[in-house]
């Protein structure tokens, strides 16, 4: 199978596993808008060259968040994609405190490929947060996942100088738009 076989594959698994899915923010959009930012921060940060992570980033909530398992993914994209994919996911069995507590924890233990994934993701949703912010969502709230989200892309670098760049000029605007302490 061809590299962009494969990552076009991925696209399409992944925009029919998230189909009725939308984001939180105030448009609502749909689910693979997200998705498809985290594999063009991929491709611009690092080339676009290893498929393999381009096809983690676009389904890095595949199994987080629908039913999808990790042998699905090893049938259909193998076992690397499957276990980029896997350190990305958090065990929606634990409260979410515990979740986003062991993102930090474990960020730094993470394979390079899921660090640039997690910074993509993280990336990706400071970004809507700026611009289609969840309705219910107080600037405390906001300020609490920024600072959250920092905590743990601080983990995950010295794999990507550009995606931190990005990260940091994101993350720069929300200490300005909401306030916060740098």
């Amino acid at each position: 199978m061809t590299d962009l076989k494969k990552l076009t594959r991925a696209m399409t698994f992944a925009a029919q596993k998230h189909t009725d899915q939308r984001r939180k923010g105030e448009r609502a959009e749909p689910y693979v808008n997200h998705l498809i930012e985290v594999v063009d921060l991929l491709v611009q940060h690092t080339g676009g060259a290893d498929i393999d992570l381009l096809c983690a980033g676009m389904l890095h909530d595949t199994v987080e968040d629908t039913k999808t398992t990790r042998e699905e993914l090893v049938r259909e994209f193998g076992e690397n994609v499957a276990d980029i994919v896997m350190e990305c996911t958090d065990d929606k069995s634990l409260p979410k405190a515990e979740r986003k507590r062991l993102q930090i924890v474990n960020a730094p233990h993470k394979s390079d490929a899921a660090k640039m994934v997690k910074m993509a993701d993280k990336i990706s949703n400071l970004k809507t947060i700026l611009t289609s912010p969840p309705p219910d969502w107080t600037e405390d709230r906001k300020q609490e996942y920024f600072a959250w989200a920092k905590q743990v892309v601080d983990g995950c670098r010295g794999v990507n100088k550009g995606l931190e760049a990005e990260f940091d000029t994101v993350f720069k605007k929300g200490v300005k738009q909401f306030g916060m302490a740098a």
